[in-house]
Parts: C-alpha cells; structure tokens; sequence
C-alpha cells in the first residue's frame, strides 16, 4: 500500500493515469471476488470477470451510481470520461468513455486512501452485474 495522496497532489495527476490505476484495481478487485466464490476453469473465471469489466458494464454502474456519487465524486467522473482516449473498435464509445470516468474515479479514491469507499462502488459493480452466482461450466 502507499500513503494517501492530498488533493493537490491528486488534482495534478491526469485523469487517464487516475484510470489506468482504477482499471487495475478494479479488475484486481472482481477477479478475487469471482475465484472467492468457488473454484473453476480459468476460461470460465476469466468470462464472469469480463462481464463485469467490460465498458458497457462499468457505464451501467455509473449510471445507476450517478446520484449516490458525491459532488467531488461525480467531478472525477467527468474528468476521466472526457479525457482524451480512443475506444477500442468492440466499444460503444459513449460506454468507453464513461467507463474511464468510473476508473478514473476507483483511481482518485485508491491513492486518497479512502479503500472503504472503493470497496463500496466496487460491490455495487458487483451487485449490478449478478456476479454472486456466476455461472458454472
């Protein structure tokens, strides 16, 4: 782990390596809670983390979070979904785009410390994509 950020410091970090950070905390996050919930074929562990990481998946959960966000929150959001990226060719581009918001805000929250609150959305994540039950193979 790392000692928290400040905001000052967090302002200054673009809201593309917030995302970068966010992407791989929460995949980290999803992958434990899918190999937690037994043991299975790697293809079929990897298929049920992929439902929830995928784009369209990660803009749902923004928009079904949007009004639970705070303020500072939701800010961090419209950072990252309007920095400069380009969709990959699979993905809706508005999706894309507010899925990087929605990691650039896991990012802003894993470097402020505040691990409850990541735990948190990534749950919801979790509960939005029935993820509890997944399917075996």
């Amino acid at each position: 782990m790392h000692e928290p950020l400040d905001e000052k410091t967090l302002r200054e970090i673009s809201p593309v390596l917030l995302a970068y950070i966010g992407d791989a905390v929460f995949e980290l996050l999803v992958r434990t809670h899918v190999v937690a919930d037994g043991n299975r074929r790697v293809k079929d562990i990897h298929l049920d983390t992929v439902k929830v990481v995928r784009a369209e998946s990660q803009a749902s959960v923004v928009r079904h979070l949007w009004e639970e966000l705070t303020p500072e929150e939701q800010d961090v959001v419209r950072r990252g979904r309007n920095a400069k990226s380009t969709a990959p060719r699979h993905a809706d581009p508005g999706d894309y785009h507010l899925s990087t918001g929605f990691e650039a805000l896991l990012g802003y929250l894993y470097f402020k410390g505040e691990q409850k609150r990541v735990l948190y959305l990534v749950n919801r994540a979790l509960e939005n994509n029935h993820t509890s039950s997944p399917s075996r193979g």
